[in-house]
């Protein structure tokens, strides 16, 4: 079983690009956000879940989740939020540990967006927060999504501030668009990573 480096950092912090470098370096990249998309296919039992809960207006024409109308619902609605949280939650982690049990590597990195908000921190060995400004967090999300800064703003604040987020780090990284200072940072903890995990087997 490899070691586990939660990455975590609130919501177009670049957590998808931190991944990918490590990636670059053969590492194992777990991905609660791609993992979340796998489990609400077309036909399964969470998408039609979902679908009775919000009805067919939720569906595109294809037949597939409106996500644009879903992301609209659930952050103008706590109550909706969480009932989608708690419905997808047991089933993403299910599925995480599975993949992460397949891994024949010194250690994994496991991306999950919602680490602190869903307390799942205490299922990794090392957990490693993206330290970023708000004010590029915000324009990032706006230009990303192709949505309102209101919007954006809502999606932020959903989530648990930077300061908490940071508290439980053990490892942080520094993303402020710079690829050049982020690629560094990434080939220094790799090998930190690999020293120290492997002095524990």
């Amino acid at each position: 079983m490899p070691y586990v480096v939660a990455l975590s950092g609130g919501i177009a912090s670049g957590k998808s690009t931190i991944a990918n470098l490590f990636a670059k370096l053969g590492v194992p990249i777990i991905d609660a956000d791609i993992i979340a998309r796998q489990v609400v296919q077309v036909g399964s039992d969470a998408f039609n879940q979902i679908v009775k809960h919000f009805s067919q207006e939720i569906l595109l024409a294809n037949g597939e989740l409106d996500r644009s109308q879903l992301r609209e619902i659930i952050f103008n609605n706590d109550h909706e939020r969480l009932w989608l949280n708690h419905l997808l939650h047991p089933i993403i982690q299910q599925e995480t540990q599975k993949q992460i049990a397949m891994q024949n590597t010194t250690y994994v990195i496991w991306v999950v967006p919602l680490l602190i908000e869903n307390n799942l921190h205490t299922l990794a060995d090392r957990v490693l927060i993206i330290d970023v400004p708000e004010s590029l967090q915000l324009a990032r999300l706006v230009k990303r999504d192709n949505i309102s800064e209101s919007l954006a703003k809502k999606m932020i604040l959903s989530q648990v501030s930077l300061k908490k987020r940071l508290s439980y780090a053990d490892d942080i990284i520094v993303n402020d668009d710079n690829l050049a200072r982020l690629t560094a940072q990434v080939n220094l903890l790799h090998q930190q990573y690999l020293d120290n995990f492997n002095c524990k087997i």
